[in-house]
């Protein structure tokens, strides 16, 4: 008697592995796509500019009266000032007299006042681009350098 075997597919295994994984895909994704397009509630209503803009507000007036109080006091602002003929208490009771709206739009000003830092910091870059630039080969800026190439 003899037997006969079948060939042995070594992708049998593969083909039903990636067989289930395709399935598991296609009802995931017809689940989410039945999923989509239940209704959800939502709600609407007219919010005011005051409601939206209180809360950021009230934990910012502290801090930016504090933030114009801490310029006013730096000895160069101080020094300025005196050379424009004010007196640094009179600004330090000016600023206190001033309405919170005020007061945040002069701390805006003081933030995005240039300072001396960023002018050193972009040219310190410029330099090490150039260096490193040089030092491939790509540009001859620098007579100290020696190209890799």
């Amino acid at each position: 008697m003899q037997i006969e075997s079948q060939p042995f597919d070594h992708n049998t295994k593969a083909k039903q592995a990636m067989k289930s994984f395709k399935n598991f895909v296609s009802s995931g994704l017809m689940v989410c796509i039945a999923a989509a397009g239940l209704p959800f509630s939502a709600q609407a209503r007219i919010v005011a500019t005051e409601e939206v803009a209180a809360p950021a507000a009230t934990g910012n007036l502290s801090a930016s009266r504090d933030a114009v109080n801490q310029f006013l006091v730096r000895d160069d602002v101080r020094q300025a000032m005196l050379g424009q003929g004010v007196s640094p208490q009179a600004a330090l009771e000016r600023v206190a007299a001033m309405s919170d709206a005020e007061v945040a739009q002069l701390a805006g000003r003081i933030d995005q006042a240039p300072a001396g830092g960023d002018v050193l910091g972009l040219l310190f870059t410029v330099f090490i681009v150039l260096l490193v630039t040089d030092i491939m080969g790509l540009t001859k800026v620098f007579p100290f350098t020696r190209s890799v190439r």
